[in-house]
């Protein structure tokens, strides 16, 4: 009985934090969108570089940047950007050498 009481604490930690990052999210995009004309990305408080659709098309024409899905497989499967590379972030740590030094790595996870 403990150990099920454990698993849906668990459970119902991960479901407020990925309600509370996506609520975040949406609230910074609205923001955006209302006091930008051009859609620049919201600035971080994390230090993270973010940045537009039309920037990261740019780079990857010119090949200066590396597209990183870091959903699960099954998320990837569904769909992807086009080019991007799976390493869900759970494994990041384990694929970091595969990672160009002289790009700009983009992640994304929705």
């Amino acid at each position: 009985m403990r150990v099920r009481n454990y698993v849906a604490l668990i459970m119902l930690g991960m479901v407020a934090f990925l309600a509370a990052c996506n609520s975040a999210e949406m609230k910074q995009s609205q923001v955006a969108a209302s006091n930008s004309p051009t859609h620049a990305p919201p600035p971080s408080n994390d230090g993270v570089r973010r940045v537009t659709v039309p920037e990261l098309q740019e780079m990857l024409a010119r090949n200066q940047a590396v597209v990183v899905d870091v959903r699960n497989e099954a998320a990837y499967a569904q769909g992807h950007i086009k080019g991007a590379k799976l390493i869900p972030f759970t494994d990041i740590q384990n694929h970091l050498s595969e990672l160009p030094k002289d790009k700009t790595i983009v992640t994304y996870c929705s």
